[in-house]
Parts: structure tokens; sequence; C-alpha cells
């Protein structure tokens, strides 16, 4: 049965981001160049709405009993899913998109899913109180603009989340938690289908309503399965969109530059210039370091204490960083 699922959803999406390309223009969902951008070409957007869309309907119409249990955070991806469609369509400004993440991440609340335990640290079991909700509203946001952020190359941020779906399908296989598991292989099959459009050269890219909604629900699937994995090990799962969110603030604020301000000194524009502005190798290259991170995130599931875990994770960050800063020089960017 889970078969005939799977093949519904993939070919469902084939056929909506399909559909979505021939209306894209009528709607507004084109993606037009400017000097941030690495394509040339008026491009259609808004895949994320054809993809989210089918694996929404494939919970409910699937695993019904699934959606009723958890309806408040599937709320609250609706709201970040909506927002995400309305800035494909109009553009709106990171504040609104920032108060709408926010917001839905309160319907997690009310469905008993944040971060109040982010484990042991040098003995010392760091528990968050009052401080639950806060900090879960943090995170979320913070990765779901991370995503957001790394969404820069044809099937980039299509294929970190399909490397990062697939270790909560092996979680929710494991631990039982048909949530978690559903969830993530929904999504997981119904990205491969997207990235058959996606894959450089892009004829349609997935837009906010895509890289938003996939940064929620990934934060949203990650928090679910911090209570069968580590903290620490999570960070290892979404390595790379954490570590170049973190560089480019420490960069910016470093050089004097207000955080906020986008350029063209991420990871990926780093590492395109250096594979000689080869996207499929750039692309490739950065899908397998995350696989490699998340590997490792399995691999140190089992240590007792994150203390020393957290001081990995934050050398990884370093070293990353000055290896960046490096061909910054090198490439002779103004960053």
């Amino acid at each position: 049965m889970l078969d005939v699922q799977l093949c519904i959803i993939f070919i469902a999406t084939l056929i909506s981001i399909k559909l979505i390309k021939k209306q894209a223009q009528r709607f507004g969902l084109v993606d037009i160049p400017n000097e941030r951008s690495e394509h040339q070409h008026y491009t259609p957007r808004g895949a994320g709405i054809g993809f989210v869309i089918v694996v929404l309907l494939s919970i409910i119409l699937f695993q019904l009993d699934i959606f009723v249990e958890y309806i408040y955070s599937f709320i609250g991806v609706s709201f970040v899913f909506a927002i995400g469609i309305y800035d494909d369509m109009y553009d709106t400004t990171p504040k609104v998109k920032f108060v709408v993440i926010i917001l839905a991440t309160l319907f997690l609340y009310f469905d008993h899913i944040f971060i109040d335990d982010v484990g042991i640290y040098f003995g010392a079991n760091v528990l968050l109180g009052w401080f639950a909700l806060p900090f879960t509203m943090f995170a979320v946001s913070g990765f779901t603009n991370a995503l957001n952020l790394i969404d820069g190359l044809d099937g980039l941020a299509g294929g970190l989340s399909i490397i990062m779906f697939g270790v909560f399908v092996i979680i929710g296989y494991h631990y039982q938690d048909d949530f978690v598991f559903y969830m993530a292989l929904y999504f997981m099959i119904s990205l491969v289908a997207f990235m058959i459009y996606n894959w450089h050269p892009a004829s349609i890219f997935m837009g906010d309503s895509g890289s938003l909604t996939l940064g929620f629900v990934i934060a949203l699937l990650g928090i679910k399965s911090l209570e069968y994995i580590s903290a620490t090990s999570m960070l290892f799962f979404t390595a790379l969109p954490i570590m170049d969110t973190l560089i480019a603030i420490v960069r910016r604020k470093i050089s004097g530059k207000l955080i906020i301000k986008p350029d063209k000194c991420h990871i990926h524009h780093i590492f395109k210039t250096f594979f000689d502005d080869n996207v499929k190798r750039t692309v490739s290259f950065l899908i397998a370091i995350q696989s490699i991170y998340t590997i490792s995130g399995l691999l140190f599931d089992n240590v007792k204490d994150d203390g020393m875990m957290i001081i990995l994770f934050l050398m990884n960050v370093l070293m990353l960083y000055l290896w960046v800063q490096a061909m910054i020089k090198r490439q002779n960017r103004s960053c």
C-alpha cells in the first residue's frame, strides 16, 4: 500500500509542477534576475506550491488520523506556506515573513512540540523551563530562514532537504513515530519529483512557497525528533544551512555590515567559483558534505554527554569559516 501512495505522490507532484510552469506568468510567478541572481533569464517560480499541496493533500487522504492528531502543527505549516505563496506572487518584507513564522511556531506549541531540554553538557542537564517557547521560536525562525538563504543554486535546497528528510524517515521508522515518518517520507518523494525540474539548468524554482515551508517542516520534525535524538545530533543533521548562516552573520559583523544585508558571499557562491562556475559539481559537493554530517549525527547520537559534541560542531563551523574566508580572499570578492 505504501509503495502505491509514494507513486501517486511522485506522479501528482510532476503534474502539479508542470501545471504551475504553464500558468506561472499569468499569476506573477516569475523570478526576474537581479544583481544577486545566479540565473540570467526570467524563470518560473512557485514549484513549492505544487509539491507542498501534494504532500498536505496526501497526508489528509492517506494519513487522516495523523492530520487530526497534529492539526495545530498543520495549521502552522499552512501559515508559512501561505506567506511563501504571497511572497512568490507579490513579494513581501523579511519582517512580515518573520512575524508569520513566529505565529506559526505558536501552533506547534499547542501540539506540545517545543524545545524544553537541550541535553547534558559536561554533566549538567540544560532545561529551558519558561524560556522553552522563546527558544523554540528562535530556533524555528532561524532554521527556516537559513534554508531560505541557501536556496541559491539549482537543486541545492531541494537536494539538502532530501538528505535531511531521509534521516527523519529513519528516525520515524526506528522509533515508530508515524508523524515524523510519513511527513518526512512524503516530502522526500515529492522533492525527488521536483528535482527533475530543478536540477541544473532548472526550468522552475521552488520559490519561498517551497524553501520557507521546507525549512519550517524540517525544524518541526527536528524538534519532534528530540524525543529520541540528542540536540547536538540535530545540529549535524541540519549542518550546512546553519553553518552558512552563522558564517554569514560573523563575517558581516566583523566587516561592520548589517547582518541582514544580502550578498553573494554565501558558501554556495564561494564554492561555485571554486568549481569554475559548474553548478552541478558545486551542488553535488555540498549535498555530499551534508550527507557526511548527517551520517556523523547518527553515529554520535550514542554519546552520553553533549558537551564535546557541541565543541566538535563549533570547530567545524570555525574550520569552514576559515576555509571560506581564504577562498573569498583568493577570489578577490568584496564581502
